[in-house]
């Protein structure tokens, strides 16, 4: 009988390790699933972070090129104009139109003038007659107390353009600045300000490669060294800057610049300007400028009333700026 008990004992004790052991191995299979559960949760987390991460990259990139691209987004980045509305002005089909007012140079070679007259007809009989006898009063010439010199007049032809294509694009690091002050400073004082407050990262900005003030304007243009400094910068359109003892809000745009892409040129002449060719140097320029203009508006001479006169003598060369008559 004890042997059958102590058998009877160990059977159980035996199937209560064989309980253990395996509740031990359910628990550690349990275990084991949720950690992988857990990771496969952590790795999908990750995951979805990463994605959004590059949704964001992708809708920020988006929203600069729709902004540097869309002429209306940018409108309020410009630089302000102050204007006073008189009423309407022009036609309503011309509204859609940009006129641009041309500004020729034109050479004048040594020896020669340009002559402006008043009226169209004049100029054309000037042309057509050629060569003109001009008499000088020569005061400044000893041998003889009145001489003449010829001089031939030819039509001022010049090349205007008829059709223009100009390709706009703008700088990643640059901002144009404009409002600024008009203070009693140099204009390197006020680049030198410029460049110290916007190479500030506190102010927004970065280390400066370059400023430089628009020509005939209060606006300067920055250049940073670095990608990513300007954009948002503009998006800001102000900012407060100290100068001296004040503090001034001043306007952060967009820098644009454009290129002909395309241009296309018809030969013009001007209508009341000529040009008279071979003339000595006999006199000095104030003397010859005048006694060009006492014989051209002589009626008898088949001259006219003289608008403008630039003449320059021999050996030199000089340049004549031609633009739009809008009288």
């Amino acid at each position: 009988m004890a042997k059958e008990a102590a058998e009877q004992r160990t059977q159980e004790m035996n199937k209560e390790e064989l309980n253990n052991i395996f509740e031990q191995q359910l628990s550690l299979d349990g275990d084991e699933e949720r950690a992988q559960q857990i990771s496969a949760i952590k790795e999908e987390n990750n995951k979805l972070k990463q994605e959004k991460e590059i949704l964001n990259n992708k809708l920020e990139e988006l929203k600069k090129r729709a902004f540097w691209n869309d002429p209306v987004m940018m409108l309020s980045a410009l630089p302000e104009k102050k204007m006073i509305f008189k009423g309407l002005t022009a036609n309503k089909e011309d509204m859609s139109k940009l006129m641009l007012t041309p500004l020729i140079y034109y050479p004048v070679p040594g020896g020669s003038a340009l002559i402006t007259f008043e009226e169209a007809e004049v100029a054309q009989r000037i042309i057509q007659k050629r060569e003109h006898t001009v008499e000088l009063s020569c005061g400044e010439l000893e041998e003889l107390d009145q001489c003449r010199m010829r001089v031939q007049a030819v039509p001022v032809d010049i090349l205007l353009p008829s059709a223009l294509e100009i390709r706009m694009t703008h700088s990643r690091r640059s901002i144009l600045v404009s409002d600024l002050p008009d203070l009693d400073i140099s204009k390197e004082a006020l680049l030198d300000k410029l460049e110290l407050f916007f190479s500030k990262t506190k102010n927004g900005g970065s280390e400066v490669e370059s400023r430089e003030f628009l020509e005939n304007s209060l606006q300067v243009v920055l250049t940073f060294t670095q990608d990513g400094v300007a954009e948002p910068l503009i998006e800001r359109g102000h900012i407060e800057m100290p100068i001296g003892k004040g503090k001034y809000k001043i306007k952060i745009s967009p820098c644009m610049s454009g290129d002909i892409s395309n241009l296309q040129l018809q030969p013009s002449r001007c209508p009341t300007t000529v040009l008279l060719l071979g003339i000595p140097d006999v006199l000095s320029e104030e003397s010859m400028r005048d006694a060009l203009e006492i014989h051209f508006q002589k009626a008898s001479r088949g001259g006219g009333e003289v608008d403008a006169l630039a003449y320059v003598p021999a050996g030199r060369t000089g340049v004549a700026e031609f633009v739009e008559d809008t009288g």
